[in-house]
């Protein structure tokens, strides 16, 4: 049906890694598969206890210090933990978001139509360096006044500004309105954060803003044993008449400062803006050719909104039928959002392959891989093994390939998605001749189309529409969840499946009286 790109080395690196994740920690709540719903769950954990430090805050120059250094030494160590949890949650936060740009970078998902999260994603980088490095300048530390003094003489090499920043510190002391903007500058940017984030997934349907409940309990458990194992503690009153001469860096979030130290101001400024117009550039940098979309079929479609529902990128919308009956819907497909996964072909419940029409027309389809076309080459595959009873294997052309498979007695059909496979088919596929199917697709949590997996397990287990009748053989069929290069896997799981139908018929045979 089609032929999904091959994985690059580094991709094929990355998926590798995941696997070997997946062993730990199983392939659904495998972190590395995660990675942004955990960033997520990081700026949950930063807004609730951020909002009981600031509440112990006193946001004047002269207090701040004391206040947050009294609430960390408070009794039974509520404060300290608190505190610690709020940095050891900055720290992760930073640390999974640029790991979910590198996996989203490594697996090339920057362009066509991921571009608009990936050009809205790239603005939260420094928002979020942003936010973390003047959280440091609120607890007005020693480390705080290193930290707010290297940012404002680092500022001071850009041409446009009309006087020096690092002016403001040459007095000897911070007034309350220089306070004031630190304080601005972590809570008043976090804002724009958020609301970058809501912009981030707005083209995403269902996007995963909390990970898996045994994934996040276990990441909130690690940050508060980090808080009670190693404390977070001020450093020191700020005293500007003093150059600090030790302190303890969170290099997480502290790092520019001694690069810029290493290097010049001028070299780290050109170093951030060149990887931040580096990762705007991108999407345009590496096209590719653009696929067919999704076609919807006025004639075929009843507004049932069941493709809405399962598109994973918010690609269809429903609009007034043209036939201009009163209610009546007609579902409508954004191409500039369209994934070309066919995942709704495989929602439409007119893709059944029981309709008696010669040219299996659907409400929605994918032009470059018709349904129609599906159910010929399976009806014409299985009248070409007549006199046995073949498995068919429904395959993903971006997990493990099924032609890896294809052999004597064995049918083998590839979709650019297994989530494009109406679950009717399989029951068709044992009506017309063969005797066990496999359905296989990528490994959960590793769909390429983020939904594809998930839809089809649901389906089949007639959790979600269309469903897999229930008088189906359970016997006859099975399900096998492979990334491309678990092609042993896929075969394990063909042998499993027709050795257990053998098996049966067999049993069959001899409880049959002579």
């Amino acid at each position: 049906m089609s032929n999904a790109p091959a994985l690059s080395w580094t991709a094929a690196g990355w998926r590798h890694l995941e696997h070997v994740f997946d062993g730990a920690f199983g392939a659904a709540a495998n972190p590395l598969k995660h990675l942004g719903a955990l960033a997520f769950l990081m700026l949950w954990l930063l807004a609730g206890t951020g909002i009981v430090l600031y509440a112990m805050l006193d946001t004047s120059a002269q207090g701040a210090y004391r206040s947050i250094d009294e609430f960390s030494r408070a009794r039974f160590g509520l404060g300290s933990m608190l505190r610690g949890l709020h940095r050891y949650a900055t720290d992760a936060f930073v640390v999974l978001t640029l790991a979910h740009l590198a996996r989203e970078w490594v697996l090339g998902r920057f362009h066509g139509f991921r571009r608009f999260s990936w050009l809205t994603g790239v603005p939260l980088l420094p928002l979020a360096f942003v936010c973390a490095i003047g959280g440091f300048w609120l607890n007005w530390d020693r480390l705080g006044q290193f930290s707010a003094i290297a940012t404002a003489e680092w500022l001071d090499a850009l041409p446009f500004l009309a006087s020096p920043l690092a002016r403001n510190f040459l007095g000897g002391a911070v007034s309350d309105r220089l306070f004031s903007l630190f304080v601005f500058v972590h809570l008043g940017v976090p804002l724009l954060l958020v609301f970058g984030l809501w912009f981030h997934i707005q083209r995403i349907s269902r996007a995963a803003v909390f990970p898996p409940r045994a994934l996040a309990l276990g990441s909130a458990g690690a940050l508060l044993a980090l808080a009670l194992a190693w404390p977070v503690r001020s450093q020191g009153p700020a005293d500007l008449r003093l150059v600090p001469e030790s302190l303890s860096l969170d290099w997480f979030l502290l790092f520019i400062h001694p690069l810029v130290e290493a290097t010049s101001h001028g070299a780290v400024w050109v170093a951030v803006v060149a990887t931040v117009a580096g990762l705007f550039a991108l999407p345009w940098l590496h096209r590719r050719a653009r696929a067919q979309v999704a076609v919807v079929d006025p004639a075929h479609c009843n507004g049932c909104r069941r493709c809405v529902e399962d598109c994973p990128y918010a690609a269809i919308t429903m609009a007034p039928h043209p036939n201009g009956r009163r209610g009546t819907q007609l579902a409508v497909v954004d191409p500039d959002l369209c994934a070309s996964c066919g995942i709704c072909v495989g929602s439409c419940p007119s893709s059944t392959p029981f309709r008696g029409a010669t040219t299996l027309l659907t409400g929605i389809d994918m032009p470059q891989w018709p349904i129609d076309a599906l159910r010929r080459r399976l009806a014409a595959g299985l009248a070409a093994m007549s006199g046995e009873q073949p498995t068919v294997v429904f395959g993903c052309d971006c997990g493990a390939r099924a032609g890896s498979v294809a052999g004597p007695g064995v049918l083998a059909l590839g979709l650019p998605c297994t989530g494009m496979l109406p679950p009717g088919f399989v029951e068709y596929a044992l009506r017309a001749g063969a005797g066990s199917v496999l359905v296989a697709g990528c490994r959960p949590g590793a769909c390429e189309f983020r939904l594809g997996q998930r839809w089809t397990q649901q389906r089949l287990e007639g959790a979600r529409e269309p469903h897999l009748r229930r008088n189906v053989d359970r016997a006859r069929w099975a399900t096998a969840w492979a990334d491309a290069g678990d092609e042993d896997q896929l075969r394990a799981a063909l042998q499993a499946l027709r050795g257990r139908c053998g098996a049966a018929q067999r049993q069959t045979a001899t409880e049959v009286p002579a």
